[in-house]
C-alpha cells in the first residue's frame, strides 16, 4: 500500500503540493489524475524520496521510502525513461539494476524477454526510441521483484500494441496482490486498467475512490437496429436515454439498461461503457 497524509511541498511562496492526503490500495491500480502543473510528479518524488516534503508523511509499505532496508525489492519506481545511462546497453543497466537490489545480473535476460526488449540487449540505450525506453524502464523497475510500482506517464511514447501490452502487465501485477499507482493524461487508456482514481488539482486533492465513487452513476452507450424501439423501451423503464451518433448515452448501470431492453424484447447490438463518462468527471472537477 501507498498513502500519504497531508503532503505538503512548497517552494518559496509556491505550493505545489498542498495537505494531500491519498491511498494507493494492494491487489490494485490506482490512477493519479491530474491537470499540468497538478503536483502529481512532485508527489512521485516525495514518495520515493527524491524530494523533501515541507510537511506531512509518505508511506510505503507503512514505511517512509528512506527506511526500507532495500527499497527496490518493496516498491520499484519509472519516473523518467529519458534518465536511463544513454550510453549503456539495455542488458547493461538491468544487470546493475539487479545487483543494486541484491538479485543475481543473469536475470536481466528474462526481464528483457518479459518487456520485449530481447533483440534490442546489446544496443546501446541511446539508440533506443521513446517507447522502447518506457519498456526498459519498466523491466528495471521491475527487477527487484517488488511488491509496488510507482509510474509516471509510462504510455508516453508507446504505440497502440505497447499501451495494450503495458496494460496487461499492470493488470497482471495488481491482480497478483501488487500496488500500483500510475499517473497519465490519456484518460481512455486508464479507464480500461484502473480500479481506483485520486484526481488533484493546484496539488490539492479533487476526488478519490472507485469509478462509481469518482465518476458517479455509471454512464453506458447502448444502441439496437431498432433504435425507436430502444428510446422507448429505455424511456418506459423510467430512463432518461440521449441519443447521439453512435449510439445512445444512458446515465445508469449495464445491467438497468439491458434488462430494460430484454423487457421491451429490443435486441442490442451495443452495450459498453461510456468512454466520455471519465473525461467528463475530469474536466469537471478540475475545471477551477
Amino acid at each position: 500500500m501507498i498513502t500519504t497524509e497531508l503532503l505538503t511541498k512548497t517552494y518559496g511562496r509556491r505550493t505545489v503540493v498542498d495537505d494531500l492526503t491519498l491511498t494507493a490500495p494492494a491487489g490494485a491500480v490506482t490512477a493519479f489524475l491530474g491537470p499540468n502543473g497538478a503536483g502529481k510528479s512532485t508527489t512521485m518524488r516525495m514518495v520515493c524520496a527524491l524530494s523533501r516534503p515541507t510537511s506531512g508523511t509518505a508511506l510505503v509499505d507503512g514505511r517512509p521510502y528512506t527506511e526500507l532496508v532495500n527499497p527496490g525489492r518493496v516498491v520499484g519506481q519509472l519516473l523518467d525513461a529519458a534518465a536511463l545511462h544513454r550510453g549503456r546497453t539495455g542488458a547493461e543497466i538491468l544487470e546493475l539494476a539487479l545487483l543494486t537490489v541484491d538479485r543475481p545480473a543473469r536475470h536481466a535476460v528474462e526481464l528483457l524477454e518479459r518487456v520485449g526488449l530481447t533483440d534490442a540487449a546489446d544496443r546501446r540505450v541511446r539508440a533506443y526510441s521513446l517507447g522502447m525506453r518506457q519498456r526498459l524502464g519498466l523491466a528495471v523497475a521491475l527487477a527487484g521483484d517488488p511488491r509496488a510500482l510507482i509510474l509516471d506517464e509510462p504510455f508516453n511514447g508507446l504505440d497502440p500494441e505497447g499501451i495494450r501490452w503495458f496494460r496487461g502487465v499492470l493488470r497482471d501485477f495488481a491482480d497478483d496482490g501488487g500496488t500500483v499507482l500510475l499517473s497519465s493524461h490519456l484518460l481512455a487508456e486508464v479507464q480500461t486498467v484502473a480500479d481506483r482514481y485520486v484526481v488533484i488539482g493546484a496539488g490539492r486533492l479533487l476526488a478519490q475512490g472507485t469509478a462509481a465513487e469518482v465518476v458517479g452513476a455509471g454512464s453506458v452507450r447502448v444502441d439496437a437496429t431498432d433504435r425507436s424501439a430502444l428510446l422507448a423501451a429505455l424511456t418506459a423503464a423510467g430512463l432518461d436515454p440521449v441519443t447521439g451518433t453512435d449510439g445512445v448515452d444512458v446515465r445508469a448501470s449495464a445491467d438497468e439498461v439491458g434488462r430494460a431492453a430484454q423487457a421491451a424484447g429490443v435486441p442490442l447490438t451495443l452495450l459498453a461503457p461510456a468512454s466520455s463518462a471519465l473525461e467528463d468527471a475530469f474536466l469537471s472537477l478540475t475545471a477551477a
